[in-house]
């Protein structure tokens, strides 16, 4: 990250990036920041959808993911939707300190290691940066819990997914993924910028645990909620 512009986005006083209030030195300004789309306290333990009662949705019980739970914070809908769409395709790579403190206040500290969701190598020669990489690096800093940044490698150039129907994520990511690490006995957290469907976050935990990992979670900053 560029530290002249980091410094320039976070420290000295700025407008509110939604409505253009003074801000301090923060990116949003408290009314706006109370105002996004945090989600329900009433969701499903596994994937965070929320649910009216019980403690799991119908899909996880009858079709139960390989990870074993999911913290997220917003529901992904205006303006959350637009501030990761700043932040991943708008270089404002100052959003990453917001959302990932925002993650990092949502989620217990009961893992034993952090993991970005790995971005394939010419998706990030496109982009410049793993999204998930730099908001997983704040969420590190602020609970102290290590960070293994190059743990696993998407290897498959594949579709984005958020250009694919729904049916046809699981089959776009299928070994997509490598891990490089040994994570026997080890609790993980995948930290990722949204979940949709949980296709992406499934077939990466499947290969942790082909590598060890006795637990795998994901920390996402938006979920998508179905209207």
């Amino acid at each position: 990250m560029n530290q002249c512009l980091y410094f320039r986005q976070t420290l000295l006083p700025q407008s509110c990036l939604l409505c253009g209030a003074d801000a301090g030195s923060q990116l949003l300004c408290a009314p706006c920041d109370a105002d996004l789309p945090r989600l329900p306290a009433q969701r499903c333990s596994v994937c965070a959808l929320p649910i009216a009662i019980g403690a799991r949705c119908g899909q996880c019980l009858q079709r139960p993911p390989r990870f074993d739970g999911v913290a997220a914070v917003f529901a992904y809908r205006f303006p959350v939707d637009a501030l990761i769409h700043a932040y991943k395709y708008g270089g404002r790579l100052a959003l990453a300190r917001i959302l990932g403190e925002a993650l990092a206040q949502a989620v217990a500290h009961d893992v034993d290691a952090i993991i970005p969701m790995p971005l394939a190598p010419g998706r990030l020669a496109e982009r410049g940066f793993n999204q998930a990489l730099e908001i997983a690096r704040v969420v590190a800093a602020r609970t102290g819990i290590p960070l293994l940044p190059y743990a696993c490698r998407k290897v498959v150039e594949t579709p984005s997914q958020a250009a694919l129907p729904w049916d046809q994520r699981a089959k776009n990511v299928r070994r997509a993924f490598v891990c490089d690490a040994d994570l026997r006995g080890k609790r993980i957290a995948v930290v990722d910028d949204v979940l949709t469907t949980g296709a992406t976050l499934n077939e990466l935990a499947r290969v942790l645990r082909k590598t060890g990992a006795r637990e795998v979670s994901g920390w996402v900053i938006a979920r998508t909620v179905p209207r």
